[in-house]
């Protein structure tokens, strides 16, 4: 999922990062942000696109510039890289409207096997439960934790 990418820049204690979206509609900046919520170690993903005047960040804007697997592999990018910098982060995101977060969920089904290499993910169900994601299964949010790995070497 995160092999083809686009290049981003971070902010310096990696909570924000902004790369270009290139495509048929121009040349477009998205900005990733990673605020702690009221819960101590919990962060909400916030996504969308930088206006160039204003630089106000609309998580509303339809891009549209064909490159949606590229974007979303970049998203996960700075999930990876966030994470190795917080490992104990909990992060929480959900799409914008349900079409987006009905995206995300098929992002990370598409790569599922990929995704639980590294992370713990749960899905806010139609229950407001917290349950292990499945797939085939509509969910309003999603929980992501990254897994501790233990490395030992064993001498024979």
């Amino acid at each position: 999922m995160i092999d083809n990418r686009y290049p981003v820049k971070a902010s310096e204690d990696l909570t924000s990062f902004e790369f270009d979206s290139i495509g048929p509609k121009g040349v477009i900046r998205k900005v990733v942000v990673y605020n702690e919520i009221d819960l101590k170690g919990y962060f909400n993903l916030g996504f969308g696109d930088k206006d160039p005047i204003s630089g106000y960040i609309s998580d509303q804007s339809i891009s549209n510039n064909n490159d949606s697997n590229k974007v979303l592999s970049t998203v996960a990018a700075t999930l990876y890289a966030f994470t190795d910098f917080y490992p104990n982060a909990t992060v929480i995101a959900t799409g914008s409207t349900e079409a987006r977060t009905r995206l995300y969920r098929m992002g990370i089904t598409n790569n599922l096997i990929k995704i639980q290499k590294d992370f713990l993910i749960f899905g806010l169900n139609q229950n407001s439960e917290w349950e292990l994601f499945q797939k085939n299964v509509t969910y309003d949010a999603f929980l992501v934790k990254r897994k501790i790995h233990i490395f030992t070497d064993y001498e024979n």
